[in-house]
Parts: C-alpha cells; structure tokens; sequence
C-alpha cells in the first residue's frame, strides 16, 4: 500500500521536532508544508528537499493529494485549519493545546465526527519511554484508587519571546496553556481521565512586567507581553479526586531548564513521573517499599514517536492516540482557571 501524504502547516519552530517522525514511519511520508512566511517556507523546502509549497494554507487542506495535515501554527489558528482539514477529508495531527477554548475543541470533534477522519491532539510526552512504562503500571492497579495528585512544570527566567507565545491575539493565554497542558494532560492521562467539575485557579503576570525582566531564550522580555507568566489551581473531579496544579515561565524557582514533575497518590500506592518511581506500605509487616521501573526507554524522541504511531493508526484502522475528548477536558481545566482568576474563586466545570 502506498505511503499517506502528509502536509505541514506552519514549518517553524516545533514542526522540526515532528519531521524525524515522518522520516521513520513505514505508514506515512512528508511531502508538502505551508507558512504564511514565504522566505521561512522556501528555505525550509531547501533543506527539507521538498518542493510542495504553499503560503495558503488551504491550498495545502484542498490538495488532493494529501491525506494528512500536520498543524504546526500558533494556538489561536489550530481549530480553524483543523476544521477546514477535516472538513476536506484529511486525518489531523493538531499541536496542544488542540485549540484555546473548550467550544473550539467541541467544533473539532464535531467536524471528525462527520468526516470520519482522525483528529489527534500532538501531547508528545505521552509517548516517552518513561510514560508508558508508568501508564503501563497505574492500568494494571497498583496504586489502587487515585485520589490525589500533584503536578507541575517550572521554569526560571525561561519565557518564550515570539509573538505567536506572549500575545493573547495568537496564542490565549501564557504557560498555563502553553506548558501546563503538558502535565495536566500526561496527569489526567494517569488518572485515567476523571471528569473534571471545578477549579480555582489564578493566572498573573507578576514578574514578565518588571525592569529588565528578560529570558534566558531570548533576552529582554518584549512589551508586547499580554499573557499570564505563573498559574496555579487546585481542581475538583467527579469521582472526588483532587489535583494541585502549579505552571510558569519566569518563577524564582530552583531549577537549571526545566522542573516538570508529578506525585500521584492512591490507597494502594503513590508515585512519582519521571522518577517513574512506585511508593507502597505493608500494614502487616510495617514495611515501605520503593520500586523503580527500569524498562523506561524511548523508541524514538517523543515528538517523532507520536507521528508514528498516528500513522500507524490511520494504516490499521485504530482510534486516535490522543482522543479529542481528553483534550477537552485539559482544555476545560485550562479554561477554567482564567475564569477563575477573572471571578476571584472557584467556578464550576461544564463543558
């Protein structure tokens, strides 16, 4: 059977973690992309070897020939070119978050549903060696019934300075979508998915504003800055769970990089990702046991890994890796915490 087609749109950026990716599936090969760039598309097309290329990107959704769109853009433009995607028959591929709000999101499903195509939200650290070793462990019960869990993903001095990050017209909001989907998502994932039904949340700018605030990734932080640059919550779920969320760019926090952790805590055991480390007690004997999985290791980078796999369930008939209905409900919580912030307390879950 011949290779599936797959276009890019919006080359920049995080569209390079995906290319290795289609490079290594048996199921799918990259053939085209888009960008509203043209000297970015034509210099990406040089190195690539591609000769596709299209600053339209509906020029790229109504090809014919392509049975894949690969949605690399800035999160306010996901479900707009989703929907036209999947409108036009081609399976998706979308990058988290898979759009800003959860009405977007339901709009997305609604049109997989009447296209009967795939849609998959790209939450690449699901596809780690380290998280399906864990995921694998959690499914088969031994941390019992989870009813806790903290998560979060830190960073110091470490914002994003393009526009398409820290202006609320291209992206809706700052880490907390930006990063904090991340460890929500591999969380809820864990937790296997619990119905989310309140939040209190803030989301405040309290160091991107002062003098000389600057990022280790790109100097001084530009004034065009308009998104939050810290987010906590603590998050209410359906079968009573509980879940204390905690996100930033910019935090005086003691890292080098990056601190992305989480602490699961059920009435057989605990854990801890990505440690990828299990806690029990024996009652009877007065003992604690800690035990590290050691089969952790990755098939390939994770963003590579997740283009594979969706490949390879669009080839074999499977469902969507990363259903669009989990994303709803990172989504819900995400949303919710602004609304939080903006009502100055708890505000209920509907979606």
């Amino acid at each position: 059977m011949s290779k599936l087609k797959v276009g890019i749109i919006g080359v920049g950026g995080i569209a390079g973690s995906h290319l290795p990716g289609w490079a290594a599936s048996e199921h799918a090969e990259l053939v085209a992309g888009s960008d509203v760039n043209p000297d970015v598309l034509k210099s990406w097309g040089e190195k690539q070897g591609i000769t596709k290329l299209v600053t339209d990107a509906n020029d790229l959704i109504n090809d014919p020939d392509i049975d894949i769109i690969d949605v690399c853009t800035p999160n306010n433009y996901h479900a707009p070119l989703s929907i036209a995607a999947l409108n036009a028959g081609k399976h998706v591929i979308c990058e988290k978050p898979l759009a800003p709000n959860p009405a977007l999101i339901k709009d997305m499903i609604d049109a997989r549903d009447k296209s009967g195509k795939l849609l998959m939200t790209a939450q690449h650290f699901r596809f780690s060696g380290k998280s399906k070793a864990m995921k694998a462990e959690i499914d088969k019960g031994v941390l019992g019934d989870i009813y806790h869990a903290r998560s979060l993903m830190l960073r110091r001095s470490a914002a994003p300075t393009r526009p398409g990050f820290i202006m609320k017209e291209h992206s809706s909001g700052g880490p907390c979508i930006d990063i904090g989907v991340h460890i929500l998502d591999l969380t809820l994932w864990f937790m296997d998915n619990p119905k989310p039904v309140s939040v209190t949340g803030v989301a405040r700018a309290e160091l991107a504003h002062q003098e000389g605030a600057f990022s280790n990734w790109g100097g001084d932080i530009p004034k065009e800055f308009d998104v939050e640059d810290f987010a906590a919550a603590f998050v209410r779920f359906e079968n009573g769970a509980t879940l204390v969320l905690e996100v930033s760019w910019l935090l005086h926090h003691d890292t080098q990089g990056e601190d992305m952790q989480m602490w699961l805590y059920g009435t057989k055991g605990g854990s801890h990702w990505p440690k990828c480390e299990l806690y029990q007690t024996d009652n009877t004997t007065k003992q604690h046991y800690n035990t590290t999985l050691q089969n952790t290791k990755d098939q390939l980078e994770a963003h590579a890994q997740e283009c594979v796999e969706f490949a390879q369930a669009i080839a074999e008939g499977n469902p969507s890796p990363v259903q669009a209905e989990q994303s709803m409900q990172v989504m819900a919580i995400l949303d919710g915490i602004y609304r939080s912030q903006a009502a100055g307390g708890e505000v209920k879950i509907e979606y």
